[in-house]
């Protein structure tokens, strides 16, 4: 079963996994972070930034791959993901850009029409990932329905990274971020397939507010099924879940994690 952590708020969870992955660099200089964009991972991506900077650690060998990017986008676009990776994890931590990746790069903004480019870029990036040796931390969000990355409800658990078509529900709820206008949002996509995402040595899922509490009851305490892909979690060796009380609302043994976690050895971390 995945570790839970209630958590007060986001930044006590940005703190616990900036913690977490600083002492991981510290103790492996050339560490493979796995990198997720939206909203749940900003406050540990500024929490691990703020760790790194209070106490000098040395980032020039860290290596990081992104989970997952638009096609038919150019990688100069600010709501690429390439450009959105490098704005929020890039930057704030110090990493060597050379040294972080996103599915898209190899695309380079290709268009959907460029089929044998765009076949070749899924086996290309998890081969990558593989020749790095694998992902050592892996941050997720998830989102109302149970999708990480963009892995939607019906996925397979086994996938590879691949070519995904995006449900209208992700365009529309995107479209706020290209001037709300769908038409704007690309209809397909390059994603870690959930196979990849279990590969990760370290899973950490984040989730805040009500809106993701019946996910993270699924996820969590539901049956392992494609249709909620985060769920998928529960057949690793070591994911760690941390939520706000609003989103861990419906979790029927949510004091049962509580206690757990108050209770765990500090020399365990997570």
């Amino acid at each position: 079963m995945a570790e839970v952590i209630v958590v007060r708020n986001q930044e006590e969870a940005g703190e616990i996994y900036g913690r977490a992955v600083a002492d991981l660099i510290k103790a492996k200089p050339d560490a493979v972070l796995g990198l997720a964009t939206g909203s749940s991972p900003l406050a540990a991506y500024q929490a691990l930034a703020k760790i790194v900077k209070d106490e000098s650690i040395d980032v020039s060998k860290v290596r990081g791959f992104a989970l997952d990017e638009y096609i038919g986008l150019p990688l100069t676009h600010p709501q690429s993901y390439h450009a959105t990776i490098h704005r929020t994890v890039v930057e704030p931590l110090g990493l060597n850009p050379a040294n972080v990746h996103v599915p898209g790069d190899v695309l380079n903004g290709a268009p959907l029409e460029d089929g044998d480019k765009i076949k070749a870029a899924g086996p290309a990036y998890d081969a990558a990932i593989e020749a790095a040796g694998g992902i050592d931390v892996q941050i997720l969000g998830i989102g109302t329905d149970g999708h990480v990355g963009f892995n939607e409800p019906g996925s397979s658990i086994a996938s590879g990274t691949r070519i995904k078509t995006l449900v209208e529900q992700t365009r529309i709820d995107n479209a706020r971020f290209f001037d709300n206008d769908i038409n704007q949002v690309p209809t397909h996509c390059i994603t870690q397939g959930i196979g990849t995402i279990l590969k990760a040595r370290h899973l950490v899922l984040l989730a805040f507010g009500e809106g993701k509490a019946e996910a993270i009851a699924e996820t969590v305490e539901g049956g392992v099924s494609a249709f909620c892909p985060a769920s998928a979690l529960q057949l690793h060796p070591h994911a760690t879940i941390i939520v706000d009380e609003a989103a861990a609302s419906r979790l029927r043994h949510k004091d049962y994690y509580k206690y757990a976690y108050s209770h765990k050895p500090a020399w365990q971390g997570i």
